[in-house]
């Protein structure tokens, strides 16, 4: 998405001309970057279109999913298993060793 939203710019940068600059024909590297980013973005339409999809579908699982779970900090980092399922697991609490207090000697 990131690279989508940085192509988008670089072409608008290119597409629109500076108003101090002269109206002159593209170089030969302008005319290929442009060419190239354009494609680009014809590649990525589909791709987008299935992001939007998988966001609509799932947006409200996730919201449901962070405002559920206060604490972050309580949980290890998700897990993906060979199946394609991820998991959260929740962080086991350190158990120290009771202190014992010292021992008191008679003189």
């Amino acid at each position: 998405m990131k690279h989508g939203l940085i192509a988008l710019s670089i072409l608008c940068f290119l597409a629109v001309p500076s108003a101090a600059q002269e109206q002159e024909p593209p170089s030969l590297i302008e005319r290929g970057a442009q060419q190239f980013l354009e494609n680009l973005l014809q590649e990525m339409e589909p791709a987008w279109g299935q992001m939007q999809n998988f966001m609509d579908e799932m947006g409200p699982a996730m919201l449901e999913l962070m405002e559920s779970i206060k604490d972050w900090s309580a949980y290890d980092p998700p897990e993906v298993l060979e199946n394609g399922d991820i998991i959260l697991r929740r962080k086991q609490p350190q158990v120290s060793p009771p202190v014992e207090p010292p021992s008191v000697t008679e003189l």
